[in-house]
């Protein structure tokens, strides 16, 4: 590490769509991530590495099976953050094993271990992981023993380690998540060096401590040692015991463990769900929910008490509590899960009240705020809305990381860190399209085929689009084909998937809506390309459309935003015909 120039190296594994990168940039512009890996097993479409290369470029970016990354591929670095997968971490035949048991999402701690180990002289001075808050108490035939295995293994590579279990509501953050964050220090590091003793150091003088002031709790205090080979800790630790010996906090060095159990001191502001939100008007009719709907939401959310028969034909009644319905906007949400996406009725899901009285879902920009990220850094062509939410509920709290890498930076350097990208705090209630997004698609965002012989499908995506008046006469004429550009990008709403749409319906101001269009091509371009002598070179979203055919007459829709545009489904439109 050059202290000279406070030049942080990172490398960033099991990296999803950057939310330590995003995090850690945003506490110092020391942090510089040089190398990345993401890889989803089983998976053709691998959308969370499409979107970090699309955000942070080609440069450093690994989209192979980490199990066979040659140590030799990884920079040295200083700093290896991660956000692990939590599955087994037993040792059985693991650490024998050249290589680790390839391809099992649940031995991906070894390969932590194998790239630390394999680095020799060379491994960073730092470690900083993420993971469930449940890894201090697994597995429940062993409580405890997998966080003991992943600390003897630390230790046993000269690493002091320092954990706690943060939920981000706790300090000010917009989503009750609770997640185990792991913070280590090579045994000669300038942060090592400064530990004088481990109660100390949890309670008031570490990272973490100063990152998330806590209080101890009374009486709950453990030290003790891990004792054996990594084979051995695997095989017996607290063997035969009902709880776990770790607490929310605590500390190892040299195998020897000082644990406690921390309540949370905050006195800053408060993020919640509602200020997380946008303007109702920009929302997508697909994430509203119809009156037709709403009772099946309002059972699965309710209290139950159902007579079910167990695989071995033992009769039971399951009962589960109730729900708040719709989710209170005063207070942070409750902990996006990977099944967050999608319009069926789930118990788990997201539904909010809106000022019409409306109930809806949250649209992927929203749950992006939640974690804490930039509005719209999941938004790609190739993304769909149900995986942006499934990214979301893999992810973590952006704004954590970010607290903890300024203390960690503050600790390096004993000086305050300067960020130019801080993680957001402030939400637009209207936020708009940043072709910047779009920066890595040099050919077209959308391609439709045309076919000689179509059925219109009433399931498709639309979008409605306002013509204006100096332009109306090129879309009352029946030509088979015709380009529309939208207006100044800062003005489209970036809630609208341009990946889902295929129809386009021009709004005549005074008509409404006739003509249906296909939109072969969505791309970027400017008004200079078919009109020199404007000389505007603004970059805008164009639609090239092939017309299809037409309604029976004009049929008035409402627009939303800006009474600019509507994103809504064909059938939609049709249903006016038939209601008016």
């Amino acid at each position: 590490m050059d202290k000279s120039n406070h030049h942080i190296r990172v490398v960033e594994l099991f990296a999803g769509v950057g939310g330590f990168r995003i995090g850690l940039e945003g506490a110092s512009d020391a942090y510089e991530t040089i190398w990345n890996n993401q890889w989803e097993p089983s998976t053709v479409h691998q959308d969370a590495s499409i979107i970090y290369r699309a955000r942070f470029g080609e440069r450093g970016h690994s989209n192979r099976d980490i199990n066979l990354v040659k140590t030799t591929d990884i920079p040295d670095h200083d700093l290896l953050v991660g956000g692990f997968p939590c599955q087994d971490y037993s040792v059985a035949a693991t650490l024998s094993r050249s290589g680790g048991i390839t391809g099992k999402k649940g031995v991906l701690w070894w390969q932590i271990y194998r790239i630390l180990q394999e680095k020799g002289e060379k491994r960073p001075a730092y470690l900083f992981f993420e993971n469930v808050d449940r890894l201090i108490n697994s597995p429940a035939s062993q409580r405890g023993r997998d966080f003991a295995i992943i600390l003897a293994s630390l230790s046993d590579l000269g690493y002091i380690v320092e954990w706690r279990i943060v939920n981000a509501a706790d300090y000010g953050m917009p989503q009750r998540r609770r997640r185990t964050y792991i913070v280590g220090y090579r045994q000669d590091s300038v942060v090592a060096r400064k530990i004088q003793g481990m109660e100390e150091w949890v309670l008031y003088d570490g990272v973490m401590a100063e990152a998330f002031p806590a209080t101890r709790v009374q009486r709950k205090m453990s030290k003790f040692e891990i004792e054996g080979t990594i084979s051995e800790v695997s095989d017996k630790f607290n063997m035969g015991k009902s709880s776990s010996p770790f607490g929310n906090a605590g500390m190892m060095a040299h195998r020897r463990v000082f644990s406690v159990d921390l309540e949370p001191h905050y006195e800053g502001t408060w993020l919640t769900l509602g200020g997380s939100l946008v303007d109702e008007d920009l929302v997508p009719d697909e994430y509203f929910i119809s009156d037709e709907e709403l009772p099946k939401w309002e059972y699965e959310k309710g209290p139950k008490k159902i007579n079910r028969t167990s695989k071995e034909g033992f009769d039971y009644l399951y009962s589960e509590g109730g729900m708040a319905f719709p989710d209170y906007l005063d207070r942070p949400s409750r902990t996006i899960i990977t099944g967050e996406g999608g319009a069926a009725p789930s118990r788990f899901k997201h539904v909010v009240k809106c000022k019409s009285g409306r109930h809806r879902r949250l649209i992927p920009l929203e749950l992006e705020r939640l974690n804490m990220f930039p509005d719209n850094h999941t938004y790609h062509p190739e993304v769909s809305d149900a995986r942006r939410a499934f990214l979301m509920g893999n992810a973590l709290v952006c704004g954590v990381v970010e607290q903890i890498g300024k203390c960690l930076y503050r600790s390096i350097f004993d000086e305050e860190p300067v960020s130019h990208r801080p993680v957001f705090l402030q939400r637009e209630a209207r936020p708009m399209l940043d072709l910047g997004l779009l920066a890595d698609k040099k050919d077209a965002l959308i391609m439709n085929a045309t076919k000689k012989s179509y059925k219109l499908d009433m399931k498709k995506r639309l979008l409605v689009g306002l013509v204006k008046k100096d332009n109306q006469d090129y879309f009352l004429e029946h030509t088979p084909t015709k380009i529309y550009y939208t207006g100044k990008t800062r003005s489209f709403p970036s809630t609208i998937a341009l990946n889902k749409l295929y129809y386009f319906m021009p709004y005549i101001k005074g008509k409404g809506v006739r003509d249906i269009y296909l939109i072969r091509i969505a791309r970027i371009g400017t008004k200079a390309e078919v009109m020199p002598e404007s000389k505007d070179t603004e970059p805008r979203l164009v639609f090239d459309l092939e017309y299809l055919e037409s309604l029976p007459e004009y049929v008035q829709v409402g627009l939303q935003y800006l009474r600019t545009y509507r994103d809504t489904v064909l059938g939609r439109i049709y249903n006016l015909i038939h209601n008016s």
